[in-house]
């Protein structure tokens, strides 16, 4: 199973930011997404999670092969570290978070309320539900915020782990998440062409 976008159109507000965009993914593939800030980065990852319609173009993936982590964590905060990736893993109807806890270097901090956890630890709980959900495509918009220099080594590591095990990866990030088989999408060439509104047009609005 693999991701393919077509054409893929999408905007923010009713302001169009992107059109034609159009890439895909096989099994053991990543593709990092580079861009300016405001250009469009984290619309194009709702789009295709399938959080908010396209203006144009097609997603042929279903929602239920994507997992989407974006800047919250997604944790219930009365709950412990262990309940909460039981919580997610009842929710996605995998066996186990254990492989989670140590992936994400979490085992030490399984009995503690999410609460009473740095923001750096919230994180990681965060992003350990991407190892229970089961599905193939990570949809991740700036993942490694609050993560210090060891737990983006670690988070990377997860990536590629997801990666050789058949997974895909679409990730917006500045950071080096060492994957150096990850292709690179410059968002700046798909840049919506807004229309261009002269004086007549203007004035026309407000009659």
């Amino acid at each position: 199973m693999g991701l393919r976008v077509t054409d893929l159109s999408c905007a923010r507000g009713g302001l169009p930011l992107l059109e034609g965009v159009s890439f895909s993914l096989e099994a053991g593939q990543a593709l990092v997404l580079r861009g300016p800030n405001g250009c469009g980065k984290t619309t194009l990852l709702r789009t295709v999670a399938g959080l908010q319609p396209a203006l144009a173009g097609q997603v042929d993936l279903p929602p239920e092969a994507i997992a989407y982590a974006a800047h919250a964590d997604g944790i219930k905060s009365t709950l412990s570290v262990a309940e909460n990736l039981a919580f997610w893993a009842a929710i996605y109807g995998t066996s186990s978070f254990e492989e989670a806890l140590d992936r994400m270097n979490l085992r030490a901090l399984a009995g503690r309320a999410a609460q009473n956890l740095s923001a750096g630890q919230k994180r990681r709980l965060g992003l350990a539900r991407l190892l229970v959900t089961g599905r193939p495509l990570w949809v991740l918009d700036e993942p490694t915020v609050s993560l210090d220099t060891a737990s983006v080594a670690l988070f990377g590591d997860v990536v590629r782990r997801h990666l050789q095990a058949g997974g895909m990866a679409l990730i917006a990030t500045h950071i080096d998440l060492g994957l150096p088989e990850a292709e690179i999408l410059d968002l700046a060439s798909y840049k919506a062409r807004l229309p261009e509104i002269g004086a007549g047009t203007f004035d026309e609005a407000f009659l």
